[in-house]
């Protein structure tokens, strides 16, 4: 009956805000571990042990689910999982006359599916100093099916610490796609909360016509890191494009620097980092493939422990995209009048164990516009957890400052002239 009731109580709040999950049960039926043993607060947030088991290049399993010969070490079954993601969106602007209702947000729109997608991972290969394995991401609601993959060779130098050898190709969940720990959305698909544009700086779009996220690209390439108790170095080789959908013009001559520290004070655990993308590419297919810069950085610290005996999490994040030039199209900011910034600051609370958690974000953001003009969002988020891998999310956001116009036009204040300041989303997700 209490936990009916909490459940009931749980619906009604959920209703009201909202983050983002994409846990993949492909490593509890590999590991026979439940999904919180690997997630602080909610999917998709990792926690040590979580960390832990990426950084092994998902190999970690369950003894009596292996299938063991000379020099073959991998599951005795083909771990898959599904990832649902059905979901309504509003927002409170003017559509045209005659224009029917649904098809844009401020209608309200239904989105079945938003995500439905087809996971398999890990094990390949394990002989204790050298490990395989794998992650596939296939997307059953959309074109190219393959939407992801990945293949950590792991090398244990030492006890805790590693060098790997990652290849990756993403048809949108960015250049850090290959090896990234931390949930402040530097890759796409590993972020806090639903509304990424408003709780990762790395994702600030400001709708100018120059909107592509530092952490939200096609990308295909190669991750180089070294990894151990303290931290890890990510210098990633990558192109713009995504591979498995025939890309030509694939040249990995940008690069990604990302350095992070792993520290602990008491019973906190941080995450502190920064990214670096650096270099040129060509963007494909084109008849005449287009060649762009790849520059754009990001700081970003997370916190995970707890507060009054319930689990929270703090994020900041801030990122910078520069400019364009005359003859060089920046790929993060196409902009030639202003550098694009945004900064974060966030957090998270778990008010009912393993339930309900709760969270607030504040982005500053400046757009890229002739008057470098402000672009603020206030949101708040929940999520109530039916079962381990089912979840209820809503998330509010209210904005504040301009919104660009056009391709670098300064355009209408939020909330004037019909333009929207507000988006709710609410959603369930579920994975099995």
């Amino acid at each position: 009956m209490k936990k009916i009731a909490l459940s009931l109580a749980g619906v009604l709040v959920a209703t009201a805000f909202a983050p983002e999950a994409s846990a993949i049960p492909s490593f509890s039926r590999q590991t026979g571990k439940s999904c919180n043993s690997c997630h602080f607060q909610h999917f998709p947030v990792l926690n040590g042990t979580g960390q832990e088991f990426k950084n092994g290049g998902f190999t970690q399993m369950n003894a009596n689910g292996k299938f063991k010969a000379d020099d073959l070490s991998i599951p005795d079954s083909l771990n898959a999982s599904i990832l649902l993601k059905a979901r309504y969106q509003k927002e409170n602007g003017t559509d045209a006359a005659n224009t029917v209702s649904g098809t844009t947000k401020n209608g309200g729109q239904w989105q079945i599916p938003d995500e439905l997608s087809l996971f398999f991972g890990g094990r390949v290969a394990d002989n204790g100093t050298i490990k395989i394995g794998y992650m596939n991401e296939n997307d059953l609601a959309g074109s190219p099916m393959v939407a992801g993959f990945k293949l950590p060779v792991v090398i244990q130098l030492q006890e805790s610490l590693n060098v790997q050898v990652i290849p990756y190709m993403t048809v949108s969940l960015g250049q850090a796609y290959g090896y990234e720990l931390s949930s402040t959305g530097i890759s796409r698909g590993v972020r806090w909360a639903e509304h990424r544009e408003e709780t990762s700086a790395a994702h600030f779009l400001d709708a100018g016509g120059y909107k592509t996220g530092l952490g939200s690209t096609a990308a295909s390439g190669i991750a180089y890191v070294i990894s151990s108790d303290m931290g890890y170095i990510n210098l990633s080789r990558w192109s713009p494009n995504f591979t498995f959908a025939g890309t030509a013009a694939v040249q990995m001559s940008s690069s990604w620097l990302r350095v992070a520290a792993t520290p602990t004070f008491g019973e906190w655990s941080a995450h502190i980092a920064v990214g670096v993308a650096s270099g040129s590419n060509y963007i494909a297919p084109a008849t005449a493939a287009t060649k762009v810069d790849t520059k754009g950085s990001v700081f970003d610290v997370q916190l995970q422990g707890s507060l009054a005996e319930m689990e929270t999490s703090f994020y900041f994040s801030t990122m910078t995209a520069g400019k364009s030039s005359a003859t060089n199209v920046n790929y993060f900011n196409s902009s030639t009048l202003n550098d694009r910034k945004a900064t974060v600051i966030a957090g998270d609370l778990t008010v009912i164990p393993h339930t309900l958690t709760v969270g607030l974000a504040y982005r500053k953001g400046t757009n890229a516009d002739a008057a470098a003009s402000s672009n603020n969002a206030v949101t708040v988020t929940a999520i109530y957890d039916l079962f381990q891998n089912v979840a209820l999310h809503a998330d509010y956001s209210k904005y504040s400052g301009t919104k660009p116009s056009g391709t670098y036009g300064v355009g209408t204040d939020y909330g004037t002239n019909g333009v929207k300041d507000s988006l709710l989303t609410l959603m369930l997700e579920a994975a099995w």
